[in-house]
C-alpha cells in the first residue's frame, strides 16, 4: 500500500468510507443487470451465473483486505472478515426477502441449483470449523496449510459439480407460484461491450470494497475496539455492501435465483480466499492463528445456510414481520450468535 489508512483522522476515514460505499453501490447495482444479460447471452443458467461471476466479482473486496491484512501480519482480521462477510451475506438475503414484500424469497425457489450451492456451502463452510479445530499442517515449498489448499480444491469442484447441476431436474417445486414478467435489464450491448462493463464494474467494487474495509479496519484500529468482533462485523459488513447492492438490484430484476446464486456463490469464494491469505502469510499455516472466535463464527455461517436451504425445501408461504418464517428465524440466529461471539471476543 502506498500508504497507511491509519494515518487518516477519524473525519477523512469515514469520508473515505461513503464515497467508496457509494461507488460500490452503483457498480454492485449495474453488475446485477450485466451478469443477467450474459447468463441469458451463454446459457449458464441464473443460479450459476450468480454463483461464479456475480459471487467471484463481489468477492474482490475480501480478496484484497484479506491479502493486505496477511502481508501485514494480521492474519485473524483475514479469517475474522471472511467468516464474518459469510454470516453478514446470509443475512442480506433476510434484507433481499423484506425488499421483496410479496412473500418469502424462498418460495421463489423453484429449482434445484440454489439447494446444492447452498448445501455445498455448508459442508465446505464445516470444514472450516474442523480444520480450524485439529490444527493445519505447514507444506514447506508452498509455504501454506495442507487443510487450506485441501478447502480451495474442495471449492473448485464445488463449482464444477454447480455447473453440471444447473439443468438437472432431480427435484422440482410443487404448486410454484406465478412467475412475475422480469424487467428489462437496460441497453443490449454487443459482446465486448458488456464484457468491458462487467471487467470496469468489478474493477470498481475491487477499488472501492477495498478502500471501505480498509477503512473501516482504520476505524477499528484507532476506536480500540477489538480485533475479533470488529474483522466479524464491522469489516465484514463493508465488504459485504457489494452483495446488498447486487442483491437488492437482482431482486428487482425479479432475478430470484441470480440473487441468491450471488450469496451462495460469494461464501464459497470466500472460502478460497482463506487460502490466498495463507499465501501472503509468512508465520505458518494462517488458520492455526484461529481459535474458539472463529469456529464459532464458521458454525454460525453453516446454520444460517441450513435454514434457507430448509426454507427452500419446505417453501412455506406463510410470513412475519414482512419477512419468510425462514428469515425470520436466520435473523434471530445472527443477532444471537453476534451477541455470543462479543461474549467470546
Amino acid at each position: 500500500m502506498p500508504f497507511n489508512f491509519a494515518d487518516f483522522s477519524l473525519t477523512i476515514l469515514f469520508v473515505i468510507m461513503a464515497l467508496a460505499g457509494t461507488l460500490v453501490w452503483y457498480a454492485g447495482s449495474r453488475l446485477a443487470g450485466l451478469v443477467d444479460k450474459i447468463a441469458e447471452r451463454t446459457g449458464i443458467g441464473q443460479a450459476f451465473a450468480g454463483m461464479l461471476l456475480l459471487g467471484g466479482i463481489t468477492s474482490l473486496p475480501e480478496l484484497v483486505t484479506a491479502s493486505t491484512a496477511s502481508l501485514a501480519g494480521n492474519p485473524l482480521l483475514s479469517i475474522n472478515d471472511l467468516l464474518g462477510t459469510s454470516s453478514i451475506n446470509i443475512l442480506l438475503l433476510v434484507v433481499g426477502d423484506i425488499v421483496y414484500g410479496k412473500g418469502p424469497l424462498t418460495h421463489q425457489t423453484q429449482k434445484p441449483a440454489p439447494l446444492m450451492q447452498g448445501v455445498l456451502g455448508m459442508m465446505l463452510m464445516a470444514g472450516v470449523a474442523i480444520a480450524i479445530s485439529i490444527g493445519d499442517t505447514n507444506i514447506p515449498v508452498l509455504g501454506t496449510g495442507i487443510l487450506s489448499l485441501l478447502l480451495a480444491v474442495a471449492c473448485v469442484q464445488a463449482l464444477r459439480i454447480s455447473s453440471r447441476f444447473e439443468g438437472s431436474n432431480t427435484w422440482k417445486a410443487q404448486h410454484p407460484p406465478e412467475n412475475e414478467p422480469a424487467d428489462d435489464t437496460g441497453r443490449d450491448y454487443s459482446n465486448l461491450a458488456l464484457g468491458a462493463l462487467t471487467a470496469g464494474a468489478g474493477l470498481a467494487i475491487m477499488v472501492g470494497g477495498a478502500s471501505l474495509a480498509l477503512a473501516g479496519d482504520a476505524i477499528a484500529e484507532k476506536s480500540g475496539l477489538g480485533t475479533s468482533i470488529v474483522g466479524f462485523a464491522l469489516v465484514g459488513f463493508c465488504t459485504s455492501l457489494p452483495e446488498l447492492s447486487s442483491v437488492i438490484a437482482a431482486l428487482k430484476m425479479r432475478r430470484y435465483q441470480l440473487a441468491i446464486g450471488d450469496i451462495f456463490g460469494t461464501n464459497l469464494f470466500n472460502i478460497q480466499i482463506i487460502f490466498i491469505a495463507d499465501l501472503f502469510y509468512r508465520g505458518g499455516p494462517v488458520l492455526d492463528t484461529a481459535g474458539t472466535f472463529e469456529v464459532t463464527a464458521a458454525c454460525l455461517a453453516v446454520v444460517m445456510t441450513g435454514i434457507f436451504v430448509v426454507g427452500m425445501l419446505e417453501r412455506r408461504d406463510k410470513t412475519i414481520w414482512r419477512m419468510g418464517m425462514d428469515s425470520a428465524l436466520a435473523l434471530l440466529v445472527f443477532v444471537g450468535g453476534l451477541a455470543g461471539l462479543s461474549m467470546i471476543a
